[in-house]
């Protein structure tokens, strides 16, 4: 009988134990071969949904207070101090060539997992962990992507919902972000 986790929004300690029955459920499906998943960050830019790899990201964090960086590209909004130490912000949607948009509510920045490459992502709205199995896949969706294609690993599309993969380590290791200054 699978738990409804939205009926239990309210009741934190509840929801909490059926989190926990459905991950000991795929722990032992992981343990015994019989599910294979992609997991990775499902995010918004603009209209579109992407998705990066779980182990692109370090962390996800509320867009800090930032310093701009005299002669920096527009994407490049500033440099924040998270936890004493310097990291690089980058607008990802003006990174990738499309039009800068005011900062949405729910805005967050995803910290890049690298020890050499600090860098924080601006995003619209971050969404959570998604997990795709290999029948979700659906590489047409990365044709007509057009700035985008280069950054991409695929495309999934579940419950009616399309989803890019995009690698932060190809976008940290691609050209524009390693021309952040004119």
């Amino acid at each position: 009988m699978t738990t409804d986790l939205h009926a239990l929004r309210d009741d934190p300690f509840q929801l909490l134990g059926a989190l926990e029955r459905r991950l000991q459920t795929a722990r032992v499906d992981l343990a015994a071969g019989s599910a294979q998943f992609w997991t990775g960050l499902g995010f918004r830019l603009g209209e579109r949904w992407l998705v990066a790899p779980r182990e692109d990201v370090r962390e996800v964090i509320v867009p800090p207070t930032l310093t701009r960086v005299p002669g920096a590209r527009p994407w490049l909004l500033g440099l924040a101090n998270v936890r004493g130490g310097l990291l690089p912000v980058c607008d990802l949607r003006r990174l990738l060539g499309e039009e800068h948009q005011t900062m949405a509510r729910g805005a967050r920045v995803l910290v890049y997992n690298s020890d050499r490459v600090p860098a924080g992502f601006l995003v619209d709205e971050v969404s959570g962990y998604r997990q795709f199995a290999p029948a979700d896949q659906r590489m047409e969706l990365t044709e007509h992507t057009g700035a985008l294609q280069p950054y991409l690993l695929g495309g999934f599309a579940r419950e009616g919902q399309a989803w890019l993969a995009l690698s932060l380590h190809k976008v940290a290791a691609g050209d524009a972000f390693n021309r952040a200054g004119w």
